[in-house]
């Protein structure tokens, strides 16, 4: 790697983590960040269950935990949970919530693609909705691996949120014939300068055409995991969110390609 694309790379790194600074304020508010419902906690919980097992005070690092939404599940499960994230606006709000709620969970300021952490020091690894952030996902992957003891689990949940699904290219059509006849109502706006941030980010990650499971198999298979399983039956979780957001936003998420993708050191 030249002197050049590690100074490109350093500077999208810090423009990722001041982008998900800023969306802190907001991050709780939104569905399929924060969890709504006990419906959707539950759908939750069996999904982790399903991969993870119960807790059994394993040691956890649920990395870019964000605002602790997952940390709190994984705490729920009796694991002993460590988030990390390297936006402190996030961090200080899911500091907030685990004093609410009277949890022990510990938060760290870190970069989930250079942990720091010691080798061999977790039974499990979790991230939502990280990997298609990632810079060099390879690099990440073998951090992971590292830090996991030997027999150690990853999950990974995450999806394409590049190329829409059949539903939303059907009603991406049906939006323009609506429009043709001046039938479409305005959208709801949004920040200009935020839409423009998440585009230009989106543009120069390693996923910029979309973070496809068989890709992330592939790279997972090169770090050293084994025993690879992708699970896209993530209907529980998706019917739950549903509730909570406009009737065709719920359609077009249930169609999307989300998965959850376990696998073992």
């Amino acid at each position: 790697m030249s002197d050049a694309d590690t100074l490109s790379n350093f500077d999208l790194r810090e423009e990722i983590k001041e982008y998900w600074g800023k969306r802190a304020e907001t991050f709780d508010t939104q569905p399929g960040h924060e969890i709504f419902s006990d419906e959707e906690h539950t759908a939750w919980i069996r999904l982790f269950e399903k991969h993870l097992g119960p807790g059994g005070s394993r040691r956890v690092l649920d990395l870019a935990s964000g605002t602790g939404v997952i940390s709190h599940l994984l705490d729920d499960l009796g694991f002993e949970v460590t988030g990390m994230d390297w936006a402190e606006p996030m961090l200080a709000k899911a500091r907030e919530k685990a004093m609410k709620r009277g949890r022990t969970i510990r938060f760290l300021l870190g970069d989930a693609e250079r942990t720091m952490e010691a080798s061999e020091s977790y039974d499990a690894i979790t991230c939502r909705h990280l990997v298609w952030t990632l810079v060099d996902p390879a690099a990440a992957f073998a951090e992971w691996h590292r830090v996991l003891k030997p027999g150690g689990q990853l999950l990974v949940v995450d999806g394409d949120f590049v190329n829409p699904g059949w539903f939303a290219k059907l009603l991406a059509t049906f939006s323009k014939t609506r429009a043709r006849f001046g039938l479409l109502a305005q959208p709801e706006a949004k920040p200009a300068d935020m839409m423009e941030t998440h585009r230009s980010i989106l543009s120069r990650v390693h996923f910029s055409r979309g973070a496809r499971a068989e890709a992330v198999v592939e790279l997972l298979q090169q770090a050293g995991f084994t025993q690879i399983v992708v699970d896209t039956d993530l209907k529980a979780v998706h019917r739950a969110q549903r509730r909570h957001l406009p009737f065709f936003k719920g359609l077009e998420r249930a169609t999307q390609h989300r998965y959850a993708i376990c696998a073992r050191k």
